[in-house]
């Protein structure tokens, strides 16, 4: 976990995905603000917000706010809210994936096509609406972050789906690093081993997961979010300043492997 530090002093961040205490942007939420970062987060509906408020109050959120990704009004209010109270924006946490529960436990060769362009539409295009308005934003540059699996690389028994679901947004965050490099905006993901989270909770035979990247791990232990948090923190400091369409692994060594 990070030490309380003031690297990130003066930051502003939003970071969107939130789930719960024990989700990955939580994590990412609580590095941020102990590094002294202010911030916005966000809520998907007013069912959920009673699980992510107490990660606002606990982080001193400045701006928190509804956001469902297929409304591109509440999208909109978001950043308008942005420019109103900060007038520039420094970092984006894109935390967010979803595929319906027929198409996530079938067979890629089985998944339908409603299923597979909701799971792309949220879980990858939203990045690309969410980069295209916090660009005009990032004033002085800035760092976009997403969060990935090695699914995306590797077929991973039970991912399905979200495999080449992955892949498309790992694919995207180098195209996005690219285009909007010259703005000195960074573009990277994050990949961390397999997390305790309400989202991974949706795939089958998720303990199997869990027990592989222990046992095959080269450090043979699990990630943490205070650990996929630091690394968070870092790639939107000035410390990771040359890094961009980089997948930072944070698991253990397990893709190595």
């Amino acid at each position: 976990m990070l030490p309380n530090t003031d690297f990130l002093a003066g930051k502003k961040g939003l970071v969107v995905g939130v789930a719960n205490e024990e989700s990955i942007a939580a994590g990412c939420a609580r590095a941020f603000r102990a590094s002294r970062a202010d911030l916005a987060l966000t809520y998907q509906t007013e069912k959920s917000r009673k699980f992510v408020e107490p990660v606002a109050q606990a982080v001193d959120a400045d701006i928190f706010m509804p956001l469902d990704v297929t409304d591109d009004d509440q999208m909109d209010a978001v950043f308008d809210a942005i420019q109103t109270r900060w007038g520039r924006l420094d970092f984006l946490v894109h935390s967010i994936a979803f595929c319906p529960r027929d198409d996530l436990h079938g067979r890629v060769v089985d998944c339908s096509k409603e299923g597979f362009g909701l799971a792309m539409d949220i879980s990858v295009h939203s990045l690309i609406r969410l980069a295209k308005l916090a660009e005009p934003l990032m004033t002085d540059g800035g760092t976009i972050l997403t969060v990935s699996y090695h699914g995306a690389e590797k077929v991973v028994d039970n991912y399905n789906i979200m495999g080449p679901v992955k892949a498309a947004l790992e694919a995207t965050t180098r195209y996005l690093a690219v285009e909007l490099g010259t703005k000195r905006i960074r573009v990277n993901a994050m990949s961390p081993g397999p997390l305790q989270t309400r989202a991974a909770s949706g795939i089958d035979h998720f303990d199997a997961l869990i027990d592989d990247a222990k046992t095959r791990a080269p450090l043979n232990q699990l990630t943490t979010i205070e650990e996929v948090g630091a690394m968070a923190a870092c790639l939107v400091s000035d410390f990771a300043r040359s890094v961009t369409g980089n997948t930072a692994y944070i698991d253990g060594g397990h893709h190595v492997v």
